[in-house]
């Protein structure tokens, strides 16, 4: 082994150390920060963005005051029309507090707010539709004086199958809502009426597991 190998050998294991321990303090910073991350709170990053929005809005504000500028004026200019269309969507959808509804009002509100949620979940086939207009011609449109509409249509399989599941779906979801209980005929009567009768089931319901060996205590005549 000539001198000059095993220089040249040494260097590269001079290097490796060198690049390990960088990979280490590497390693090691990154951890740290992981670390720091994890202890902040879970909208930290959210927050940090709302300060600089804010804080970029205020020079800019500043900005266009010394420039004697319109604020809103000058930022519109610069804000294209698909954010500003997307901003209008935005608040269309979101009702103010007081236009939220408060829970159950009258049927009638319950029955239009269900007939909205059902109108959102409506997929319309739109060939079909299509090709109904097609085949109706002028009586597509039809008016108080259109003659012949009615009775013509017959509706398809496929459109009396979902119907079927719809009705099926609701029956199944008010069944938890509607169990009629059983009438036990062999039951002792304890009870004056219905409510003291729904009163005396809750205290069955609760303690009856408790209660159960005084009340036989109670009917043998046993009980001290």
């Amino acid at each position: 082994m000539t001198t000059t190998s095993k220089a040249d050998r040494l260097q590269r294991l001079r290097d490796l150390h060198l690049k390990i321990n960088e990979a280490r303090k590497a390693n090691h910073a990154q951890v740290v920060e992981e670390d720091r991350r994890k202890k902040l709170p879970s909208n930290w990053e959210a927050r940090q963005a709302r300060l600089k929005y804010e804080e970029e809005e205020e020079q800019f504000k500043a900005k266009c005051k010394a420039e004697g500028l319109d604020a809103e004026r000058a930022k519109a200019m610069t804000t294209s029309a698909e954010l500003v269309n997307r901003l209008e969507q935005q608040k269309r959808r979101k009702k103010p507090f007081g236009e939220q509804p408060a829970g159950f009002s009258s049927y009638s509100d319950a029955s239009h707010r269900k007939y909205l949620k059902q109108a959102k979940q409506l997929k319309p086939d739109l060939k079909a539709y299509e090709k109904q207009k097609e085949t109706l011609g002028d009586l597509a449109y039809p008016t108080a004086n259109t003659i012949g509409l009615a009775g013509n249509e017959k509706d398809s399989r496929d459109a009396v199958e979902r119907l079927a599941e719809y009705v099926k779906e609701q029956s199944e979801k008010r069944a938890p809502y509607s169990r009629r209980r059983a009438f036990d005929a062999d039951a002792d009567i304890d009870y004056i009426n219905e409510r003291n009768k729904r009163y005396n089931e809750l205290l069955e319901r609760h303690y009856g597991k408790y209660t159960a060996e005084i009340k036989q205590n109670l009917e043998r005549g046993t009980a001290l």
